[in-house]
């Protein structure tokens, strides 16, 4: 049985400390109190092989069990407990029938591993066209007769940035009319389950305050200052009205809003938050969003860690490194002259000077990581003998490690 979500919202109490891989406990029964929601650690979850525009709607319509299982497991490497994940009106068009069994096998699958899902429910043609509003209680009506009694569910989010674009008003009027309506249809279908409206600003989470359990906020600023002054505008509203909060979507590098930047900062307000988002989606936001790739590697080991709350140092206190302390940067910099003025050089020994020197300006931070070296060597020593494509990335590297010698006499 569902315990009432008025008293408590369902999100599952991952710790920080002593996390498995898997949580084999009820986790229905760990539960944060609506009135502290800092413990929530939660992305926005696509699945990395679908295909912008249709990114949402194909994650059910094309909905894979054995990618989303796989994805979910790197969700608990990262300590994260919540999942944010849209379900499109189009995609109940589209699959009906068989709609149902994937969402609760998502939601299932979700709270097996300590995940609570607030699925984003979308809009219809009735937004426009209010003669279509019973299309509305329809799919209101599916989704909680297909969900609510799931343990793993912990929140309606309604409607998805009612507030963006924020001209002409008179669309955010019908976006936050639409809001409403939803609000109050899943309020009186499911009043145990807490109701949000993923507001895109401040400004919009306080406008729509009156109509959710839980306020929800976006932040994708470009300054700390920035970010600080709108979770402090948010956590202080919230206060005020004694509702409980979190920030929906953060992170984006094309906005100037870094993971280890953004985290930071709402881990230090305890304020919960969601990142946007888990998977590198290829053909769609992937350039400029995510975590790990379809294979479970990853982009930027740093978003990894900011997520488990390790954050690079960045006051005057710094240590700077010094690749050459023990004399392999001037090592590699002569043994890799030498190599290049060898006219029999071998095509081995010159890839492990490479790889050397790949490692040395890696480890010690001394290049651009937007393409890595050793990912230049790994192809080398994929590919056929290439000598002069060697011997031009050896020259390279020679130039970037030379200033780094400790004793040189360039």
């Amino acid at each position: 049985m569902k315990i009432p979500n008025y008293l408590f919202l369902l999100f599952a109490a991952l710790q920080l400390a002593g996390c498995n891989e898997s949580n084999p406990e009820n986790t229905s029964s760990l539960m944060f109190n609506l009135n502290d929601l800092s413990g929530v650690r939660g992305f926005n979850y696509t699945p990395a092989n679908v295909a912008w525009p249709r990114h949402h709607v194909d994650t059910w319509v094309h909905y894979d069990s054995t990618v989303t299982e796989f994805d979910l497991d790197l969700a608990v490497r990262l300590k994260l407990n919540q999942v944010r994940v849209f379900v499109p009106y189009l995609a109940y068009e589209e699959d009906k029938e068989a709609l149902t069994g994937k969402l609760r096998h998502f939601t299932r699958e979700c709270d097996e591993r300590g995940i609570g899902v607030m699925p984003v429910v979308g809009h219809g043609g009735w937004v426009r066209d209010s003669s279509l509003r019973p299309l509305a209680r329809e799919w209101a009506e599916y989704l909680v007769n297909a969900l609510s009694d799931e343990p793993g569910l912990v929140c309606w989010d309604v409607m998805n940035e009612p507030d963006w674009p924020t001209t002409p008003r008179e669309r955010v009027e019908r976006e936050f009319e639409n809001s409403k309506m939803m609000a109050e249809l899943f309020h009186e279908l499911d009043p145990e389950t807490p109701v949000t409206i993923g507001c895109a600003f401040v400004d919009g989470m306080i406008e729509m305050a009156d109509q959710v359990d839980v306020l929800q906020f976006h932040d994708y600023s470009q300054t700390r200052d920035q970010i600080k002054n709108n979770i402090t505008r948010a956590k202080k509203f919230a206060a005020q009205i004694g509702k409980p909060l979190i920030n929906g979507e953060i992170g984006c590098i094309a906005r100037a809003n870094p993971y280890d930047i953004t985290l930071q900062e709402h881990m230090e307000a305890k304020v919960g938050w969601y990142i946007w988002e888990l998977m590198i989606v290829r053909k769609g936001w992937g350039e400029v969003h995510g975590v790990f790739y379809e294979d479970g590697a990853v982009r930027d080991p740093s978003i990894a860690a900011a997520i488990l709350g390790f954050f690079r140092k960045r006051d005057e206190n710094i240590l700077p490194a010094v690749p050459d302390k023990e004399g392999w940067v001037t090592r590699i910099v002569e043994r890799s002259t030498e190599w290049l003025q060898q006219p029999d050089a071998e095509w081995e020994e010159g890839l492990d000077y490479a790889e050397t020197a790949a490692h040395l300006m890696e480890a010690g931070e001394i290049v651009p990581m937007d393409y890595l070296p050793t990912r230049e060597v790994y192809l080398l020593r994929q590919g056929e003998v290439d000598m002069p494509v060697l011997q031009a990335l050896l020259k390279r590297y020679i130039e970037i490690l030379k200033p780094h010698m400790v004793e040189d006499d360039k």
